[in-house]
């Protein structure tokens, strides 16, 4: 099962940032969405994540001024990111190995969507429960 799959069921709207934004407004984003990271994008292209933990580190290290900063200064860069044709799995490993929550879908240099670790960890659990089913189905039949 790859990536593309989540995609299709979550769809493909995605709030993201530019570069040149305040670290306010990108707060303000958080906020208004109930999110917790948006995708940079600098001409179609993905340049970095902003998340939570950058804001964390950026209050910490700037105080109340940092959130004055632009999203360039503040941001995860370069971001890691994932083709749509990647396995869950192996998306679910890195995401732990590299220590990252949210992952950029990249197709031919274009972002195509945003994916987080909970809908890899939803989409697996939900696929635990089918085949646990089926498996319950099957020994009925017998």
């Amino acid at each position: 099962m790859t990536v593309s799959i989540i995609l299709e069921n979550r769809g493909q709207d995605t709030v993201t940032a530019s570069p040149d934004m305040k670290v306010s407004e990108v707060v303000k984003l958080f906020a208004e969405k109930r999110i917790g990271a948006v995708p940079v994008v600098d001409g179609g292209k993905v340049v970095g994540i902003m998340s939570e933990r950058d804001l964390v580190h950026c209050v910490a290290a700037e105080g109340k001024d940092g959130i004055d900063k632009p999203v360039s200064e503040v941001m995860t860069s370069p971001a890691i990111t994932v083709d749509p044709n990647y396995n869950i799995l192996a998306a679910l490993g890195l995401m732990t190995k590299r220590r990252v929550r949210h992952l950029p879908v990249v197709r031919d240099g274009a972002m195509v969507g945003f994916i987080s670790i909970g809908d890899l960890v939803k989409y697996r659990m939900d696929r635990i429960e089918q085949d646990a089913q089926a498996m319950r189905d099957y020994i009925q039949a017998v």
